[in-house]
């Protein structure tokens, strides 16, 4: 089968990028399929991940005001895929342009819609009223458009609440590795991935860790993640006097390894689509502490037995979880154990079986 995935690149360290490529190399080398990548302005070139050497990319130059930018976005598509005539088109892009995609392609080409991020994605504390209600009106449009599609797929049942439609599937992330080893959960050593910024709450991250550095001076937090430019948490960090004991990194090929070096995995996230780096840690046997927040975690973290979900915003409460875990090295290890267990289900082999059925059920 001929598959067409249209999004805006692939050159960098977030999850998208991460699971785009382990999902065509997979369709690839599993199902024999012929995938083909349609990015913007060159963001095919220099990717972070490893895309299999068959995947076709293609890139179309956009640019100008934004009327200029759409009627260009709209007349490249629609040439290419006149020249690729796919079987199925998937698009991976969040913004609105990609939910106008079925209104201009005239061939009777099954499209699916994957929504990797929440509606929240794009609401801030210091918004405006207006600013607010103009999103709110976006996601309305992006909501109707939603109806357009062949499939509508979302990665947890949470997601589901967010888009009033009759067209959604749910299917998660897969797992990006599952190692024969495991952390033995011996080191003091705390773990967070994800890049620097509002949604991945790493200040109330830090707010926790200062307690937890109280009591508990010789462990480590260890951050890997893109650096925002203001470097604010680093500054933060030194506000709060933990900068001994906290560590930033920028993103790694090998976060395998820092995960199976670690005890416990943090994730702080104010909201999310899904989690994915709970995931990972959970395969590498780490427990992991997250904020309950929207969505994913609840989907992914059986609270008490394989992790810890803790009521989204409470920092204090956070705190004490990490310094549970850390006191009680027992906990850990049965949790981890259990995690890596649980965690099977979203094996590739799982997965991706679910996403080519999808593929036959549009396409007959």
């Amino acid at each position: 089968m001929k598959l067409l995935y249209i999004t805006n690149g692939i050159n960098g360290a977030g999850g998208l990028e991460r699971i785009l490529a382990l999902k065509t190399n997979y369709f690839i080398e599993n199902f024999g399929h012929e995938v083909h990548i349609l990015v913007l302005n060159e963001g095919h070139l220099d990717p972070f991940y490893d895309f299999n050497a068959a995947v076709q990319f293609h890139s179309i130059t956009v640019s100008g005001n934004p009327v200029t930018y759409f009627l260009h976005y709209k007349k490249q598509i629609q040439q290419l895929v006149g020249q690729i005539d796919p079987q199925v088109i998937l698009v991976c892009d969040d913004g609105l342009k990609g939910f106008a995609i079925p209104q201009f392609i005239s061939k009777t080409i099954p499209i699916i819609y994957e929504r990797h991020v929440s509606k929240e994605i794009e609401f801030h504390a210091n918004m405006s009223f207006l600013q607010r209600t103009l999103v709110k009106i976006k996601h309305q449009v992006m909501n109707r458009l939603g109806a357009s599609f062949d499939r509508f797929v979302v990665l947890t049942a949470g997601n589901l609440e967010e888009w009033d439609l009759k067209n959604t599937v749910v299917i998660p992330n897969c797992l990006t590795f599952y190692p024969e080893n495991t952390a033995d959960l011996s080191a003091k050593r705390c773990i967070a991935v994800g890049k620097h910024g509002y949604q991945k709450g790493f200040d109330r991250l830090l707010e926790s860790w200062k307690t937890v550095q109280a009591q508990y001076p010789d462990w480590e937090l260890h951050i890997y993640g893109k650096y925002e430019e203001d470097q604010s948490l680093i500054r933060l960090a030194q506000q709060l006097k933990v900068s001994d004991s906290v560590f930033f990194h920028q993103p790694t090929k090998s976060i395998q390894e820092e995960y199976l070096k670690s005890s416990i995995f943090l994730f702080s996230s104010r909201f999310e689509g899904f989690g994915m780096v709970l995931t990972e840690a959970m395969a590498c046997g780490v427990p992991c502490i997250s904020y309950d927040c929207h969505y994913g975690p609840s989907d992914i973290i059986q609270h008490g037995q394989d992790g810890l979900l803790i009521p989204n915003g409470d920092i204090q409460t956070f705190a004490t979880a990490i310094c549970s875990l850390i006191q009680d090295e027992s906990m850990r290890k049965q949790m981890g154990a259990l995690a890596r267990e649980n965690v099977k289900r979203y094996q590739p082999e799982i997965v991706m079986t679910q996403w080519n059925e999808l593929f036959n059920t549009v396409n007959r």
